[in-house]
């Protein structure tokens, strides 16, 4: 088996930089003052740049109605016009959309929405590793010309489809891209390409993961069709009922939730609460989902991964009747069947990831390098990313897997906060025959001969990119806090800044000086425990946890600092106060 390796010597369980968060003073007593909130809460919007009552507001009570207008994005206009018409004169529609979360989730949006509009709509997810990433020539011979198709649209994909677009056209059929990565001139040339990442979009809304776009896309459809009195002869959807799966595709494809992205999020999680969809039902049933609220966490870890897990075993297609089935006997074995499938990615996983650490550990002559390449023939296509996030995540450094086949490599990059790692493989290109990705997540391939000569640049281009401080990961700190000022009252104030995620991340707090007493380990690799501060005047104690230790290392009886999370614990109709614990420093000498 081919097997190259290049590692730089980092220790695991590396001792990370704490960052407490130090926010203007002022301007947390201006929030405070105006937005009758506590100073924790006041402080943790400042650390999230929400410096003015008004952006405070915006924040905190955003809804579907304060969204941007659709217009603003560039050929939206172009777009919809097309669209329409297809529509009106009985035109086939192919949405052609990616095997990911995020693509599965705007390929339902628009195929649901076009079904609505009563258009002559089919659609088309590739399969990961037969046909690989993104509209390519060969679909249109193979899936557009053979249905009929007169206008295909992509989602969360087609950026980069020049050839495609190319190939359509000349057998005339029209393309419109609706996207949300990078791209870059020359554009394909498509009818449209609706993508906010294009330099001369001027909308501001970058920001919107794939199915953002979409939906954006779907607001100006009906808008127009409003106009032309369409809506006279058909009953005009209310778009709420969609932003179910357009909050699971925005957690899931880990763009920022922020200003569009936190309102469509809030909303959807409301469309899901009240359990509109019997595929996420079923969903839900076979995570045994029990609690009382749901959230942006349960979407991330949860739902995503398991219709993630279609893609990367099998078919997306799977995952896309899921989420359309209308019936709950229908939902559940479709739910069941993807449950068992991240049974399996889980597996695959874990078994490379041990493959590649153990090879870690052999290995008798380590370069000295700034990132980490590996590759070896016919390794799952489908679980590359999440390995490679998961060693960036253990060694902070740069990572990219390619597995080996029919004399190419395909391969996922992942990166750490201080390295864009798509510009960085922009400086690679000459040894790579296709890339695209964000500034965190990249795709690759490249021909089998060049992976040597890539793996260098690659670690070159990382090098000169970079300084040593890049490489120490940071904890960020939001609030010094002590555990007389913990109350219920505080854990129902941060429930209203949710829903978490990517520039919004739950807060971290800090306590200094924090025994530890009861001790014990639950499940298989969770330690329980009770903490108080000897120090206290309230001597307020609190349920802790720590996830994913290893069983086997003593407890700690005394933290000198602590980072935790603090969140209601709900179990058996009961909720009680509870700290995630994140990371800790022992002292030397107890006070």
């Amino acid at each position: 088996m081919l097997f190259k390796h290049q590692i730089c010597v980092i220790p695991v369980g590396m001792k990370k930089h704490w960052n407490v968060l130090q926010p203007d003073i002022e301007a947390v007593r201006k929030i405070v003052s105006k937005c009758q909130c506590s100073p924790v809460i006041a402080t943790i919007l400042v650390n999230r740049g929400l410096l003015e009552p008004d952006d405070v507001s915006r924040f905190l009570f955003g809804s579907l109605k304060h969204l941007r207008s659709p217009f603003s994005i560039i050929d939206i206009n172009k777009a919809t016009v097309r669209i329409a018409g297809a529509i009106e004169n009985k035109e086939k529609i192919l949405i052609f959309g990616d095997y990911d979360a995020d693509g599965i989730t705007s390929t339902t949006l628009l195929y649901e929405f076009l079904e609505i509009c009563h258009a002559d709509v089919s659609y088309y997810i590739p399969h990961r590793t037969n046909e690989g990433y993104g509209f390519q020539a060969d679909h249109v011979f193979d899936v557009a010309l053979p249905q009929g198709t007169d206008l295909i649209i992509t989602v969360d994909c087609g950026s980069n489809s020049h050839a495609a677009v190319d190939t359509a056209a000349r057998h005339g059929i029209d393309v419109i891209i609706t996207d949300h990565h990078l791209i870059g001139k020359p554009y394909p040339s498509a009818v449209a390409i609706v993508n906010p990442q294009r330099k001369d979009c001027p909308s501001g809304l970058e920001h919107l993961a794939g199915v953002g776009v979409v939906f954006y896309l779907i607001i100006a459809i009906r808008k127009y069709f409003r106009d032309k009195g369409y809506w006279k002869m058909y009953q005009e959807p209310n778009l709420k009922q969609f932003c179910d799966l357009v909050a699971l595709g925005t957690v899931a494809d880990l763009v920022p939730v922020r200003k569009e992205n936190r309102i469509l999020v809030k909303a959807g999680l409301e469309v899901i609460q009240a359990g509109k969809r019997e595929g996420i039902n079923a969903l839900l049933s076979t995570c045994c989902f029990s609690k009382t609220s749901f959230d942006s966490r349960d979407l991330a870890f949860r739902l995503a991964p398991r219709l993630n897990a279609a893609g990367r075993m099998a078919h997306a297609n799977s995952a896309f009747e899921l989420l359309t089935a209308l019936q709950k006997d229908a939902a559940v074995p479709l739910a069941k069947n993807l449950d068992q499938l991240n049974i399996q990615r889980q597996e695959v996983e874990k078994k490379l990831l041990e493959e590649i650490l153990a090879t870690i550990r052999k290995t008798s002559s380590v370069f000295q390098k700034t990132s980490l390449v590996f590759w070896s023939r016919d390794w799952p296509e489908g679980v590359l990313g999440i390995v490679a996030s998961r060693l960036a995540e253990q060694f902070f450094r740069p990572v990219v897997l390619i597995t080996v086949r029919d004399g190419f490599g395909k391969g996922s990059a992942r990166s750490i906060p201080g390295f864009h790692i798509y510009e960085g493989l922009c400086q690679c290109r000459d040894c790579l025959e296709d890339f695209g990705g964000h500034s965190m997540a990249a795709g690759i391939k490249l021909k089998t001969e060049n992976i040597e000569i890539f793996s260098n640049t690659f670690d070159k281009v990382v090098k000169r990119s970079t300084v040593e401080s890049d490489f120490i990961p940071e904890i960020c700190i939001d609030h010094e806090i002590h555990f007389d000022d913990i109350s219920e009252y505080l854990i129902d104030e941060l429930s209203s800044l949710e829903p978490w995620g990517v520039d919004n991340p739950e807060p971290l707090f800090m306590a200094k000086n924090v025994a530890a007493h009861d001790c014990r380990i639950v499940g298989r690799n969770h330690r329980r425990m009770m903490l108080d501060q000897p120090k206290g005047l309230t001597g307020k104690k609190f349920s802790a946890i720590q996830f994913n230790i290893n069983p086997e290392t003593p407890a700690v009886e005394f933290f000198h600092r602590l980072a935790f999370r603090l969140r209601w614990n709900q179990w058996n109709g009961k909720k009680t106060v509870q700290m995630v614990i994140e990371d800790f420093e022992r002292e030397k000498e107890k006070f």
